[in-house]
């Protein structure tokens, strides 16, 4: 108990001087999981949404494949992004490796299948409700994935939170692809791992106390601005 004590006297510390290490990782850290997820969002959800309303070949098999891959374990995808990017690998001529823009790909490929999954879901049982309504003003299945897409954008929030979510608490995959090099890939739960293995509890107690906070921030705010758009939009 008194080393638990005193290592959350020293993160105190830590927290309140500032420390320039400190909030580098955790702005890395930001910009690596956020763009990641805008990203993710972007792919996924038309696609949830066409795999939603669409009717094609292959349709079924694409969502259980979908649905499946949420439970994607990060070191698989790591691995598979770092023979991607490794020299001997079809990307190795862009040198990405053990940057930032490799552990984004790598959280991208993560949780693309989460949002996409999870959009699917909403867009469906929206569907089910209006595409008797949509099939009356002659709107093409594209249009209405489009038109439900901009319709439940408020309950696909939940989706992309979800999606920061395993970003921002992601360890294997940036480990792998990122190298975890200090002052340049090393992001939050990296360092967390590394800390705490090296015995410094007082940076790893701080770090895990601010991405709790973000986290639990970050939803906070989504949550508060889903609430005055329902209520200022219906």
């Amino acid at each position: 108990m008194t080393e638990l004590d005193s290592g959350f006297t020293l993160a105190r510390q830590l927290l309140l001087a500032g420390d320039a290490r400190l909030w580098n990782i955790v702005l890395l850290s930001l910009r690596v999981s956020l763009t990641a997820t805008v990203l993710a969002c972007l792919i996924g959800m038309p696609l949830g949404a066409l795999l939603a309303v669409g009717r094609f070949p292959g349709r079924r098999v694409l969502v259980v494949l979908f649905n499946a891959m949420m439970g994607l374990p990060p070191v698989v995808v790591g691995l598979l992004v770092y023979l991607l990017l490794s020299r001997a690998g079809p990307l190795g001529a862009f040198g990405l490796l053990f940057t930032p823009t490799a552990m984004i790909l790598a959280q991208m490929v993560l949780i693309t299948p989460i949002v996409a999954a999870l959009t699917r879901q909403v867009i469906a049982d929206a569907w089910q409700e209006m595409h008797e309504l949509l099939h009356s003003l002659g709107a093409s299945r594209l249009r209405a994935a489009a038109t439900l897409l901009w319709d439940t954008r408020f309950s696909l929030s939940t989706a992309a939170l979800a999606g920061f979510g395993r970003a921002i608490a992601e360890v294997g995959a940036v480990m792998i692809v990122g190298g975890n090099i200090d002052g340049v890939t090393r992001v939050m739960t990296t360092t967390i791992a590394l800390e705490t293995s090296k015995g410094d509890l007082p940076l790893a107690l701080t770090l895990g106390l601010i991405l709790i906070v973000l986290v639990l921030a970050i939803n906070g705010v989504i949550f508060a601005v889903r609430g005055w758009s329902e209520r200022r939009w219906g």
